[in-house]
């Protein structure tokens, strides 16, 4: 399937929801790409999962906003190699080093710099732990098998209007609780 092919899908599947993220995250190694930066060399041509770049770039079409975040411990090879796919400027925000943190760091460094809530952000990576610390965040985090597919773009759309609906719903509830509004049950209660 060609990057428009996939764009277009990409842009169909956003068409389903009415509810999108205000920022996408993703991992590089494994998620953008299908090798580790650190066992590459700057000189040579890096390739993306195939569906990659056109979901990238129906995002940027729609004006979502889009982050990196990697624990690579070469970040300067993975920034040439952003440079020379041509999706560097797609980011707002990359923040590519070394860590223990599971990525806690690195959210908590993009919200700063974003200032998007951790509820209206969708994250895709490859790696188990990384998807538990930063749901624990708030984010909507999506485990990857083989990068990021059209398939785990649905996915993460679908469980990221969940997820906001269900936190609307909360917050509605707090509402009625502290407003002094009666709950449809002790409404049903007063007129007996």
């Amino acid at each position: 399937m060609s990057e428009e092919m996939v764009k277009d899908e990409a842009m169909q599947i956003m068409g389903m929801f009415q509810i999108l993220p205000r920022l996408v995250v993703f991992d590089l190694d494994y998620t953008l790409w299908p090798f580790y930066c650190e066992c590459r060399s700057k000189r040579e041509m890096p390739s993306m999962y195939p569906q990659a770049k056109g979901i990238l770039s129906a995002l940027k079409e729609k004006g979502i906003e889009m982050a990196i975040a990697s624990r690579s411990p070469t970040s300067d090879i993975a920034n040439t190699f952003l440079d020379k796919l041509n999706i560097k400027p797609m980011f707002v925000a990359k923040e590519i080093y070394s860590s223990w943190s599971h990525k806690t760091e690195h959210f908590q460094k993009i919200h700063t710099r974003t200032g998007v809530p951790f509820t209206a952000m969708l994250f895709f990576d490859d790696e188990d732990r990384n998807i538990k610390s930063v749901s624990k965040m708030g984010v909507t985090s999506i485990l990857v098998g083989d990068g990021v597919t059209l398939g785990a773009f649905r996915q993460g759309l679908t469980e990221f209007t969940q997820n906001h609906n269900s936190i609307e719903k909360n917050k509605q509830v707090w509402r009625d609780k502290y407003s002094g509004k009666p709950t449809s049950s002790e409404s049903e209660t007063d007129k007996d």
